[in-house]
């Protein structure tokens, strides 16, 4: 359970000097201070009412949080790593050698994924990043790695509900060091690993009170 000043602590010793300064001037009666000390008291215990209200839907919410991410791995085998202010998601989406199309095994993870952001983080930014095996030129797999990002982020927004400003689709290529199997191509299922997209939500600019935790291994 998360802990929080109740609204009753915090305002308590003002009551007391509330109490006492009445009490003490000759003008004021046992009435009036009772009646006051009632109705500050009724204004505290509906404060911590509310507060409380508000820490159980948040940790609803998180929890909710956690099983879809769990299911996520369990039943996609995601892994998802956290950095300053981004989550990022290593999915299963793989292409054939040279090719763009999404293939339909590898559509449930993206519509499961467009679920988690619409729940969770609506007003956050993704980035579809896209990736080739080493097969061809430097320049060759930065137009493929572009195609394929762009045509899961089209995914994302024609069957995933996304908005189209809220996704952008970026390109690197065969770059080495982002490569699953270093060295491993086409053609055949070899470099299969290597040619992927990664999704990366970006929740940094959002503002505190509509973000969800993220929470990860």
């Amino acid at each position: 359970m998360l802990k929080y000043p109740t609204t009753s602590k915090m305002a308590g010793m003002g009551a007391i000097a509330l109490a006492s300064l009445l009490a003490s001037c000759g003008y004021a009666k046992r009435d009036y201070v009772n009646d006051e000390l009632a109705r500050l008291r009724e204004e505290m215990q509906t404060g911590d009412r509310a507060l409380s209200g508000r820490v159980d839907q948040l940790e609803g919410r998180v929890g909710a949080l956690e099983r879809d991410l769990q299911a996520l791995r369990n039943e996609f085998n995601v892994t998802v790593e956290r950095l300053e202010g981004l989550l990022a998601f290593n999915v299963p989406v793989n292409f054939d050698f040279a090719a763009s199309e999404i293939r339909p095994s590898d559509k449930p993870v993206l519509d499961r994924f467009a679920a988690v952001v619409k729940e969770y983080y609506p007003n956050a930014v993704v980035t579809v990043e896209g990736f080739t095996d080493p097969a061809g030129s430097r320049a060759y797999n930065l137009r493929l790695g572009q195609a394929r990002a762009n045509a899961v982020r089209e995914y994302l927004i024609n069957n995933g509900g996304l908005l189209p400003d809220q996704v952008r689709a970026v390109s690197y290529g065969e770059a080495p060091e982002r490569q699953i199997v270093p060295g491993a191509q086409g053609p055949g299922d070899a470099g299969l690993p290597n040619r992927r997209v990664s999704l990366v939500i970006d929740y940094s600019g959002v503002p505190l009170e509509l973000r969800a935790s993220p929470v990860t291994d």
